[in-house]
């Protein structure tokens, strides 16, 4: 009598299946990018630029929309999502467009002292050198 031998598991199908599967996530998931909503003109400066933590909390203003975190807003959204804000410490990055009235600027700087969110950054563009 012939004795057989144990088949053993072909791992192909196995190894195809995993291929594709990491293929799907890396295509379906969304990467991190900055919680930017508005796009702004901002004014040109000649101060160094800082590191971006993903701790920072994001505002963003122009002459019609206000943004916080990348979803736009109206003050009121805005003052209820600064209310919920626990450490005053963390750092608030402002972008703000160029155009935008100076009120509407004093508005939101007055609702960050509001809830002593004092650690603040004021987002400019780089000065291109003319030479």
């Amino acid at each position: 009598m012939k004795r057989r031998e144990p088949l053993g598991i072909d791992l192909t199908p196995i190894i195809d299946l995993v291929f594709i599967l990491l293929i799907f996530f890396l295509v379906t998931s969304v990467f991190k990018k900055e919680e930017l909503a508005l796009i702004l003109d901002l004014p040109e400066s000649e101060a160094k630029a800082t590191e971006i933590k993903d701790e920072q909390i994001f505002i963003e203003l122009n002459e019609n929309k206000l943004a916080i975190k990348g979803i736009e807003v109206s003050f009121e959204s805005l003052e209820d999502n600064l209310k919920e804000i626990k450490d005053n410490k963390k750092a608030v990055i402002v972008r703000i467009d160029k155009n935008t009235k100076y009120e509407r600027v004093v508005k939101v700087l007055d609702l960050l002292q509001k809830y002593n969110l004092n650690n603040l950054a004021l987002v400019t563009n780089e000065t291109k050198s003319k030479n």
